[in-house]
């Protein structure tokens, strides 16, 4: 065991952490990837770390929100009118566009490998995305990094846009 330093919203406090690192675990076409530090009981919407399989094909993933995903540019904000102000609702509907997006590309929701989330409130909106992402995603934890911006760009209303990297399976 070595000393490792765990921080909380209560306090710091020094736990001991177990030296064994786990050996990479294949999901879809990636390696979970862990490292010094790893503790199983820490509950996390992230890992630190995905290595695509060779043969992999990576699949970028334009931003995707609760409004529609075809709109006319430059904005008409009568394109928008359906967006709801409840959180769950743009997050939920964000996470469908994700899955048309990966339907489309021959991927599986397992097969994405980043994430990232601009928030325009994070401190009040991360913990509804974080809920809807663990049910969405199963057991599948990809990367992430969560980004609080002034204003997406899209349309005022919109609270939430998720980027997306997935590793499609060779073929």
């Amino acid at each position: 065991m070595i000393p490792y330093r765990r921080c909380n919203r209560l306090h710091d406090e020094e736990v001991a952490m177990p030296t064994h690192i786990p050996e990479p675990r294949l999901v879809g076409s990636a390696h979970i990837i862990h490292h010094e530090g790893y503790d199983t009981g820490i509950v996390s919407p992230f890992v630190p770390a995905i290595r695509v399989v060779d043969g992999a094909r990576l699949v970028f993933i334009s931003g995707v929100t609760g409004a529609p995903v075809y709109h006319d540019h430059p904005h008409r904000p009568e394109d928008f009118d359906t967006i709801s102000p409840d959180m769950a609702d743009q997050v939920r509907d964000a996470f469908d566009h994700l899955e048309l997006a990966l339907k489309a590309a021959g991927c599986q929701r397992q097969d994405v490998v980043n994430l990232i989330r601009f928030f325009t409130d994070v401190e009040n909106d991360q913990d509804t995305v974080n809920k809807h992402q663990k049910e969405w995603f199963g057991g599948h934890i990809p990367t992430s990094t969560s980004v609080e911006v002034t204003r997406l760009a899209t349309d005022h209303r919109l609270r939430l846009e998720i980027h997306a990297v997935a590793a499609a399976p060779a073929g």
